[in-house]
Formats: structure tokens, C-alpha cells, sequence
């Protein structure tokens, strides 16, 4: 009776226990519960109503040319403080790319996620125990022949009780090989009989070492993986790196776009604003009988040039201040038109072209990474070369044995220690005849180092190239912007050169036409000059991978909790989350006023009253 309700305790656990694992199963996981799970037979695609949605912020319609919402707040804009919003908001790092932002691919949390592998591939070294238990109750009926009558048989039976424990220690070291301590502990219980020793419990306890002679030998091949995992997280950190410089690089284009693009909207606004004058000229002289319809067509069709070209500014100010939005982070609209306040620089940058050379190879990111990759390689030729040798491995065990239990006569007998004891010494031998795989793996890390340490010399002799065309470009473009500046000074001359022989009546109005349009363009080209001047300034950092230094930007580690090593009986420990880029020093002159103020923007000539012609 005892021993039915013992097991029916036991049935009525296990139950329990199944039930209860039941109790946390999704409803799509029931079908994997059944004894046959169906095949897939049909193509099963959610709708995207039943994927997991996201929240949407509330944005208003963003202004266009046609409704450019001239009643927006505006926001005076430094560029040391678009610089510091791109950082603040670079959780996944922007790039520009044309007239709009896209995702670099890089994020804060990626050198965190690459670091984890260090610690994956040191639990190599970490010890492992192991501790099994079991209990066994082991009833077997057998046929015997009947003691009183031999004709007949009986069934009997014994019952073992067993219990079998196992504790192991092991531990890989640096050096290959494995140390390990084996308690072992086997009892049994056997009802009914007499035996010598019932109950009875075998122990031992066994010391082993296993240390590889050849292939997995040596400190260095065996913590190759770990090395490997830092310098991995180091290539991390210089992509994160690289892709803050291109987008801080990114920020200022995107700046000084934004002020040429204003300027030139400024110019095209004065062109239509000179042309509105003098078509309303044409039409009053047509109208005194003055004029002709031919000058009248001319300045309408002059006017709607300028009209034409002043849409495509407008746009592109917005473009451009679209593009700014996108990659410092901000919203495309519901957010204040934002107000450049820095002045671009017109001070000639003096080249030391050596000390740019020298700059370019120690602090580039994309050639540090590339470095790596070759401290990387190095790391897998000793793994390839430690893996082409054959296998010999010495192996030492020492045991000692020991044995207790109960006499018939209710006596307790056991062993003494080191009474019973096993030792093993032996050297085992294997290889692959010829080592075909490894000497293959050997060759192919061989040619990789090569192929690496060639793309390592191109690209330096690539940055050298790029560092030669910033140099060329900086030159073209502060000579085109003083160029230029002489050219819009010689523009205003002419304008109102032409402006005042067309009022004498000694010219036609083609002439102040083809002025309006020079004078404009030249002050749209001294400004897109001067604006990609500033640029290449940035360009040239980031291409010696200075850029984050020369604007005072570093990195700082964010730590997050996480289960530790003694998991839930003690506090989570804290763990890299993010390397986060900190605040920008401020490298820039602020301002008050419009950055393309810098450029002068006063109109050329008086628009009221100056183009009536003398009369005759």
C-alpha cells in the first residue's frame, strides 16, 4: 500500500509539472505539443496589419514652393550647435548623401555587441563543473523451479535500489591543456538476499591531465580567438569612428549649402525684382505711346525667366534645409525653419603637406581598420600553422578506489585510503595522412595576409591621391572666390552701367537684361565658391582623420546592468552599452544675423525710378 501511493505521487508530480509548463505556452506553440507536428504545406504570410507597429509622431504638412508657411518661428542656427545636435541624436549614425540623409549602418551600440565576443571566446579557459545525481529502484521478476517440487516454478524477484553521483571540475589552460578532478560515487541497496556487503558503495576519486604536445600547444594559438575578439572590437570602434566623421563632415556641407542656397535665392530675388521694374516701365512707356511691343515682350519674357530661376532657388533652400534636418536628427516639418548665424572663412588654410601625409596614416579610421585586419591575419596564421601540425597529446590519470558497506552480521567494512589506486601515463598519436586540410588552411591564411597587406598599400596610396585633391581643391576654390569677387564687383559696375545708358536712350534693353543675369550669377558664384572652400576645409579633416579632434568631440562608455556570474544571487555588474560621442567644443564664430549677410547682399542699383528713360 505504501509503495502504490508513493508512485502515485509520483505520477501525480510529473502531471503537475507538465500541466504547469503548459500554462506558459503561446498559443501558436500548441501545435508543437502533439505527438506528429503537420508539414508546412501552404505558404503562411501575415498581413501587415498583424505585424508589430510602430509609433508615428504627429507631423504637419512640411512647407513647399507653393505653400512655403512664411509664418513658421525661425531658429537662429550656429554651426558649433548643428554640429552638437547631429551628435546628440546619433544613436544610428547619418551620413549625407546628396540632398538628403541616410543611415551610415553604424551605431553607439555596435563596439558594445563586438566586445561580448571576448568574453564568449575567454569561457574557454572557465572552469566547468558538472554534477549529475540519480536514483534507480530496479524490480526484475524471474522464473525459478519450485524448491519443493521440481515440476513446478515460481516467480521471485529482487529489488536494487542504486544511486550513482558524479562531480567533475575541469579547466582548460593557456597552454592546451585539460585538468580535471572526478568524484564518483555508486551505492546499491538489493532486497531480499544475502550478499558480502549489502548495502554497498563503490567510490573513487581520479586526477587527470591531458596536455597537448604539437597541434594545440602553446600559449599563443590557443589565445588567438580572444586576440582576435579585441582587435575586432577595436575595427568596431574605428567604424563607429569613420562614420562620425563622415556625417560630421556631412553637418558642415550640409551648413554651407544651406547658406549658398539662401544667398542665391537672394540674388534670384533681385533679378525678379529688377525685371518686375523694368517690364512695368515697358508696359507704362507702351501705354504713353512711348514704347514698343517688342520692348514689351522682351522684359516679359526676362521676367519670367527670373521668375523661373527664383522658383529653383527657393526649392533648393528648402532642399537644403531638408537635407540639414535630416541628418542633425530633426523632424521634417513642425520644427522652426532653421537660420545659419556662422560666417564661412575666407582665410587661405597653409599647407604642410608632410605633416598631413603623417596625419593621414596614423589617425585615418579606414586605414587604423586596416591595420587591424592585418594584426587580425597574423593572429589566424598562427592558428593555420599550430593546425597543420599532427596531433600528440601526453595524458597522465591517477585514481584512488574505494569500497565500504554492511556485512551479514551487521558489521560496517571499508578500504583505507590509498589502499586501492590506478595510475595512467601514455602519449596518444594521430594525423590525417599528408595533412591535406591544413596545410590548405595554412596556405589560404598565407595569401590572405597578402591580399591584405597589398589593400593596406592602396589604401594609403589612395588617401595620398585624395589628400593631393583636397590640396588642388582648396586652391580652386578660394582662387575661384576671389575671382569671383572681382567679377560680382565688375557685375555691379556694368549693371548700372548699362542701367544708366539704357535710361540715356543709347542702348537697348537686351544689355540691362544680360547684366541683371551676370550680377546675379556672380553673386551666386562668389558664395557657392566660398561655401565650397569651407567645405574642403572639412573635407581635408576628415581625410587625415582629424575631424572629431579638431572640433573637440570624444567618446564616452555608457554602462547598462546585466546578469553577472552569480546570476540571481547577487547584484547585476555593469556592462559596456554604447560608446556615446560627448559634446562638440565650440570651433566656430557665432553670429546674429544671416550667415549670407558675410556676402554683402545690398542691391546693386536703386529698383524704383532709375530705369525711366531720359526723354527725347
Amino acid at each position: 500500500m505504501v509503495r502504490s501511493s508513493s508512485r502515485i505521487c509520483l505520477v501525480f508530480m510529473i502531471v503537475a509539472g507538465q500541466l504547469g509548463l503548459m500554462g506558459c505556452v503561446a498559443e501558436w506553440q500548441w501545435q508543437y505539443l502533439s505527438p506528429y507536428v503537420p508539414e508546412q504545406r501552404t505558404i503562411d504570410v501575415r498581413t501587415p496589419p498583424q505585424m508589430m507597429q510602430t509609433p508615428l509622431p504627429n507631423l504637419p504638412t512640411p512647407p513647399t514652393v507653393s505653400d512655403p508657411q512664411k509664418d513658421l518661428p525661425e531658429q537662429e542656427l550656429t554651426l558649433d550647435e548643428a554640429i552638437r545636435i547631429a551628435i546628440q541624436n546619433s544613436e544610428v549614425v547619418r551620413v549625407l548623401a546628396g540632398v538628403t540623409a541616410v543611415s551610415s549602418g553604424q551605431t553607439i551600440y555596435d563596439p558594445a555587441i563586438t566586445n561580448t565576443v571576448i568574453d564568449q571566446e575567454q569561457a574557454r579557459f572557465d572552469p566547468n563543473l558538472v554534477f549529475n545525481n540519480r536514483w534507480d529502484r530496479i524490480e526484475r521478476p524471474r522464473g525459478e523451479f519450485d524448491t519443493f517440487s521440481p515440476a513446478l516454478a515460481t516467480i521471485n524477484g529482487e529489488r536494487r535500489d542504486e544511486y550513482d553521483g558524479r562531480f567533475g571540475l575541469s579547466q582548460v589552460n593557456a597552454l592546451g591543456g585539460t585538468a580535471s578532478l572526478e568524484v564518483t560515487d555508486h551505492r546499491t541497496l538489493i532486497q531480499p538476499g544475502t550478499f558480502p556487503l549489502n548495502p554497498e558503495n563503490r567510490y573513487d576519486i581520479t586526477l587527470s591531465y591531458t596536455q597537448p604536445l604539437l597541434q594545440g600547444a602553446g600559449v599563443a594559438p590557443n589565445v588567438a580567438p580572444i586576440v582576435i575578439a579585441r582587435i575586432n572590437t577595436e575595427r568596431s570602434f574605428y567604424q563607429l569612428k569613420g562614420a562620425l566623421q563622415e556625417s560630421v563632415r556631412g553637418v558642415i556641407e550640409a551648413y554651407w549649402a544651406l547658406v549658398f542656397a539662401r544667398t542665391d535665392a537672394w540674388a534670384r530675388r533681385q533679378q525678379v525684382q529688377q525685371g518686375q521694374a523694368a517690364f512695368d516701365r515697358a508696359e507704362a512707356r507702351q501705354r504713353q505711346g512711348l514704347g514698343s511691343a517688342g520692348e514689351v515682350a522682351q522684359t516679359r519674357l526676362a521676367l519670367a525667366n527670373f521668375k523661373a530661376a527664383l522658383v529653383g532657388a527657393e526649392a533648393n533652400v528648402l532642399t537644403r534645409e531638408a537635407a540639414l534636418k535630416n541628418i542633425l536628427g530633426l523632424p521634417p516639418s513642425g520644427t522652426p525653419r532653421l537660420i545659419p548665424v556662422t560666417a564661412p572663412s575666407k582665410e587661405r588654410l597653409p599647407i604642410n603637406w608632410e605633416a598631413l601625409l603623417r596625419l593621414a596614416e596614423e589617425r585615418r579610421p579606414e586605414l587604423v581598420e586596416l591595420k587591424l585586419i592585418i594584426e587580425a591575419d597574423y593572429q589566424r596564421l598562427i592558428q593555420a600553422e599550430n593546425g597543420a601540425l599532427p596531433k600528440l597529446d601526453a595524458v597522465s590519470l591517477y585514481r584512488w578506489n574505494g569500497l565500504e558497506g554492511t556485512t551479514p552480521n551487521g558489521s560496517h567494512l571499508t578500504t583505507q585510503g590509498g589502499e586501492f589506486t590506478d595510475w595512467t601515463l601514455g602519449l596518444n598519436f594521430s594525423m590525417p595522412i599528408g595533412l591535406r586540410q591544413g596545410r590548405a588552411v595554412l596556405r589560404q591564411q598565407q595569401l590572405t595576409l597578402m591580399r591584405d597587406r597589398a589593400n593596406l598599400e592602396q589604401g594609403l596610396h589612395a588617401t595620398n591621391h585624395e589628400l593631393a585633391a583636397s590640396v588642388r581643391d582648396l586652391a580652386q576654390y578660394y582662387e575661384q572666390y576671389e575671382a569671383n569677387r572681382e567679377a560680382r564687383e565688375a557685375a555691379r559696375v556694368n549693371l548700372e552701367q548699362q542701367a544708366a545708358e539704357f535710361i540715356a536712350g543709347r542702348a537697348i534693353f537686351l544689355n540691362v537684361f544680360q547684366a541683371i543675369a551676370d550680377w546675379g550669377n556672380t553673386v551666386s558664384a562668389e558664395a557657392q565658391a566660398l561655401a565650397q572652400y569651407n567645405v574642403e576645409l572639412a573635407v581635408l579633416e576628415q581625410r587625415t582623420g582629424t575631424i572629431l579632434e579638431t572640433h573637440g568631440i570624444e567618446f564616452f562608455e555608457d554602462r547598462f546592468a546585466s546578469k553577472g556570474p552569480l546570476c540571481c544571487f547577487g547584484p547585476n555588474p555593469q556592462y559596456p552599452a554604447s560608446l556615446r560621442p560627448g559634446p562638440n567644443a565650440n570651433v566656430y564664430p557665432g553670429g546674429t544675423e544671416p550667415a549670407e549677410n558675410f556676402f554683402d547682399l545690398k542691391p546693386p542699383i536703386k529698383l524704383e525710378g532709375n530705369l525711366e528713360p531720359a526723354k527725347p
